[in-house]
């Protein structure tokens, strides 16, 4: 009887050591994900450089894993089970909201401080004009996309022209990609979608400017972030900051990680450049 107490206690101590070990290693792996605005394989190419930086200078072992849609994303973060988020602007203002308030946006691009959006028709269309889409099948990139979606919406909105009234019909095509896509093959007539996304697509001539082409570009506004919870500890969070701010286009290998990120060069950022977009969710009835 003894000899089976003493085994089980063995066992007990084992599973407890293992326990303590397995969460030890959770612990020092820093955990990365983005808003699905592209196919999961262009984000995993896109980013998995720049996690290898960040597990340099970090001093921690990085993992970069996909999430399925944008609110996912929102999700992660505020649960915790992430520790850094490549947040749109309007992603980041629902996660903020959704955490009360304990997301820290950290940087920027340089980009994101004057960011665009771009309507997109085939050039035969006879669309020229925001006017001109009244009537038309539209789509918009994921419901959550700041600029596939919210940004577009809110200067639709300003030229009075009302999408669930005005439009024949609107879909949500869940990425930038693939919003590209759905007005090549025609299945809606026009669309809206990240400028950044749209020149990309230009540069590597993936789609034919002859054919299909952007009638109308919006004024500028704040976009992406990288964000962790206000949990995160203040050292770390400056650690991350310093990092991404101290990516130089100087250096090839830093040059790169900018390259993929479609980045001139990081910049720090804060609450406050958001809040005109979360002023503009709340017109446009999505907050």
């Amino acid at each position: 009887m003894f000899k089976n107490a003493s085994r089980t206690l063995r066992a007990l101590f084992t599973c407890a050591v293992l326990s303590v070990t397995a969460a030890a290693h959770a612990q020092t792996v820093f955990r990365v994900t983005t808003i699905p605005e592209e196919a999961a394989t262009e984000q995993i190419r896109k980013f998995t450089p720049l996690a290898a930086y960040l597990e340099k200078e970090l001093g921690v072992k990085v993992e970069f894993t996909p999430v399925s849609d944008y609110p996912a994303a929102v999700e992660a973060l505020v649960n915790k089970k992430v520790d850094l988020v490549w947040f749109g602007g309007f992603t980041f203002v629902q996660a903020n909201l959704r955490s009360g308030g304990k997301v820290v946006p950290l940087a920027q691009r340089e980009e994101d401080t004057k960011f665009q959006s771009v309507f997109i028709a085939k050039t035969d269309s006879g669309i020229k004009s925001l006017a001109d889409m009244k009537g038309k099948q539209v789509s918009f990139g994921s419901q959550s996309s700041t600029s596939g979606h919210l940004m577009p919406r809110s200067f639709l909105l300003a030229a009075n022209i009302e999408p669930e009234k005005d439009f024949r019909r609107i879909a949500y095509s869940g990425a930038h990609d693939a919003t590209i896509a759905s007005v090549v093959s025609g299945k809606v007539d026009a669309a809206a979608l990240d400028i950044t996304v749209w020149k990309k697509f230009v540069a590597e001539n993936k789609v034919d400017t002859k054919a299909v082409d952007v009638f109308f570009t919006t004024p500028g506004y704040f976009n992406y972030n990288w964000s962790v919870h206000a949990d995160t500890p203040v050292a770390m969070q400056q650690k991350i900051k310093a990092a991404l701010i101290g990516l130089s286009p100087a250096n090839p290998e830093h040059a790169e990680i900018l390259k993929l990120n479609r980045a001139t060069r990081y910049l720090e950022t804060k609450p406050e450049n958001y809040k005109g977009l979360e002023a503009a969710a709340r017109s446009a009835g999505l907050l």
